[in-house]
């Protein structure tokens, strides 16, 4: 089963693609989203091998530990893909239940331009210019955010 964030519209809402263009459509999911029944009934339908998210920076607290009921009650594992801090270097919500309640955590690893370690993502204006400033959630691309190291994030940032 795969699910993605219904704020998450940047290709077409319900599609997960990649950047070297592979699509599937997935289920939505958004705050109020009861993924326990919706995983539930689905397994109920049609037995599940595994549960893909896409986007879980966006899940809430109660929902990573809905998932977590998921692997430990149904056995179907789950695979979340999201990322851990938002333009001002914050956790989001999603990702901090992940860090505390999943059971193994595989970091992807992304270079920045100078060769090190991106761990950390700038957000851009439409003339490339570091954002430090706005809401957490703003959906985009490689137009919008730039994965950078910690070094860069913060000259980036710096006023």
């Amino acid at each position: 089963m795969l699910l993605t964030a219904a704020i998450d519209d940047r290709y077409e809402q319900g599609q997960i693609a990649s950047r070297i263009g592979i699509q599937a459509d997935a289920a939505v999911f958004n705050q109020k989203s009861d993924l326990w029944s919706q995983i539930q009934q689905t397994h109920q339908e049609r037995p599940l091998s595994c549960v893909l998210i896409d986007e879980a920076q966006f899940l809430s607290k109660q929902q990573v530990q809905a998932l977590s009921d998921v692997v430990d009650e149904l056995n179907i594992p789950v695979l979340a893909f999201g990322i851990r801090t938002d333009f001002k270097g914050e956790l989001f919500e999603g990702s901090q239940a992940l860090l505390a309640w999943s059971d193994k955590l595989i970091e992807l690893k992304t270079v920045c331009h100078c060769g090190s370690k991106a761990t950390m993502v700038i957000r851009l204006d439409a003339q490339g210019i570091p954002v430090k400033e706005g809401a957490q959630v703003e959906i985009g691309g490689n137009d919008r955010y730039l994965s950078v190291c910690r070094k860069h994030f913060k000259e980036a940032v710096r006023d």
